[in-house]
């Protein structure tokens, strides 16, 4: 069995996930952050790919450090991003980058100091080439964005509203991506956690790593044909039905090679 945890917020859900998976031996995850987290990946390399820039050079701001702010940052750090700044109500209050990265990448939730902010939201985008939202709607002008480098790109994802008035998001940005269904480049963590679960669940996982997660994201991204990809089609549609069983495949490999694995399978014939 797993446990799949939903709408718990932050701090609670930082506490009740790592009770579980201390306590139990098999999948825990929370799927507003680990889930968000992944699709958040997924579309972040293929529309790094669009622009033709790379994870280790781009400058990402993230407005919002909740559950999903800060499972964000975790994987795009383990991505390998190096430039990375996190935001909250209160502005600055974590810097990824030059010294400070190792510390991020060893305990991120030490790393962001509250206390003592270093600048708004608007200060941290003059500069950035991406911007992650995962805050509350319109705390953004086309102003903001314009402070942005070239071929900016901007996930807006914020429900119902996002952070920038679509509209002006989509004009002002050479890709813009939000968690609206109505919108193009929905980022909705549907696509992930179904693949995720039925990777592990298969080769019996002990646990949902950090391998798990980023090759789940990686799958998502596949899951767009290179011919196809597009500013307007960075990720797949949560009804491609090619997503859960890709999904599947790439995690329970991931777990089989870090090791948590203890059903040995014929991972391209057996997955169901």
């Amino acid at each position: 069995g797993g446990i799949n945890l939903e709408d718990i917020s932050a701090p609670r859900c930082f506490e009740i996930e790592r009770a579980l998976k201390t306590s139990l031996d098999i999948p825990v995850m929370h799927d507003d952050q680990h889930g968000t987290a992944v699709v958040l990946l997924a579309a972040l390399t293929n529309a790094l790919t669009v622009v033709g820039k790379r994870i280790e050079d781009v400058r990402i701001v993230v407005n919002g450090l909740g559950a999903a702010g800060t499972a964000c940052c975790r994987i795009l750090l383990a991505a390998g991003a190096c430039h990375l700044v996190g935001c909250d109500k209160d502005g600055i209050v974590l810097m990824g980058e030059a010294e400070e990265l190792r510390a991020c990448r060893t305990d991120l939730q030490a790393c962001i100091r509250r206390d003592r902010p270093r600048g708004t939201v608007h200060d941290a985008l003059r500069g950035a080439d991406v911007f992650i939202g995962l805050s509350v709607g319109n705390v953004l002008t086309r102003d903001d964005l314009e402070r942005m480098n070239q071929d900016r790109i901007v996930f807006a994802m914020a429900n119902p509203d996002p952070e920038i008035d679509p509209k002006i998001g989509d004009e002002a940005s050479r890709i813009f991506a939000t968690g609206r269904s109505d919108f193009p480049n929905q980022i909705n963590n549907a696509l992930s956690f179904p693949g995720i679960f039925r990777g592990a669940l298969d080769v019996q996982a002990s646990e949902i790593n950090e391998p798990m997660k980023l090759a789940a994201a990686q799958a998502i991204a596949e899951c767009v044909p290179a011919d196809a990809l597009s500013e307007d089609y960075i990720i797949p549609s949560v009804f491609d039905r090619e997503v859960v069983p890709r999904v599947a495949k790439a995690v329970a490999a991931a777990a089989r090679t870090s090791g948590v694995a203890r059903r040995r399978i014929k991972i391209d014939d057996d997955l169901r």
